[in-house]
């Protein structure tokens, strides 16, 4: 007798392949859970802060006699913080006493921005100034009276170690870069593995479910994955939960544990 040729369509209702209660019980299931580059020729530029005008005048004259550009002179912290702002000179000289806001304060605010390097100027030779002035982020500092043999070899320190630190902090955010861009690569490459497997584990289970759809529920191949599509569709259940359901039905049973005690 010929064997009879299974349907495009159930022979059974397809209400009974998965029972309403069963087909929301699984629809309720949750799923698991940069710095402004300043040109290397000609002049250095300074902003000079002094209060007193004759030492300004004095400081203005010796720097520009060696070949750098005053380009603002302040008689106050105030000032001096707007001047560098401005400016952006490669180097600050900071009197470290001055009226409406200290040096040591302008400095600190320089620094925090690090616009430029600062060297505290001073007529005082304390052990706490020096330190007040290197915590708000002084470079380096010179006493009164000025001599260009202590002041310039100062400013060119200043300025290098100032340098250094940028390109340090440079380097370091370069390094930050690229590992966030490498992190991410990795991220992006986990996921696509991840969901390349949860694709291949799908495919697996639809496999199973259509199996036992068409050996329990006569249906067809192409009827059995029909049924789990649309199913899926119109119950708005992932076809990887829909299987699941359908091989916990319908799937050969677990061994027995009752021998086990």
């Amino acid at each position: 007798m010929a064997a009879r040729k299974k349907s495009e369509e159930p022979s059974i209702n397809i209400d009974e392949v998965l029972t309403d209660e069963e087909l929301k019980a699984v629809a309720n299931e949750s799923e698991p859970a940069e710095r402004k580059a300043k040109p290397e020729d000609g002049p250095r530029t300074v902003v000079v802060a002094e209060d007193e005008a004759v030492n300004r005048m004095d400081l203005v004259a010796m720097l520009e006699d060696n070949g750098y550009e005053v380009v603002g002179q302040a008689a106050n912290g105030e000032e001096a913080v707007e001047l560098t702002r401005k400016y952006r000179p490669d180097v600050v000289c900071m009197d470290v006493k001055m009226p409406r806001m200290d040096g040591i304060i302008a400095a600190g605010i320089i620094c925090d921005e690090n616009i430029a390097p600062v060297v505290m100027l001073t007529a005082f030779s304390q052990t706490d100034l020096v330190k007040k002035a290197t915590g708000a982020g002084a470079m380096a500092y010179v006493t009164k009276p000025y001599e260009e043999s202590k002041l310039l070899p100062t400013l060119e320190v200043a300025m290098g170690r100032f340098a250094e630190i940028n390109d340090l902090l440079d380097s370091v955010e370069r390094s930050e870069r690229k590992l966030k861009e490498t992190t991410d690569q990795l991220k992006e490459t986990e996921e696509k593995l991840k969901k390349a497997e949860d694709t291949l584990e799908e495919r697996k289970l639809v496999d199973r479910a259509k199996g036992l759809l068409m050996d329990k529920a006569d249906f067809s191949e192409q009827g059995a994955f029909r049924w789990i599509q649309k199913t899926s569709m119109d119950q708005r259940i992932p076809k990887k939960r829909l299987a699941q359901a359908i091989i916990a039905k319908y799937g050969d049973p677990k061994p027995s544990d009752s021998g086990e005690r």
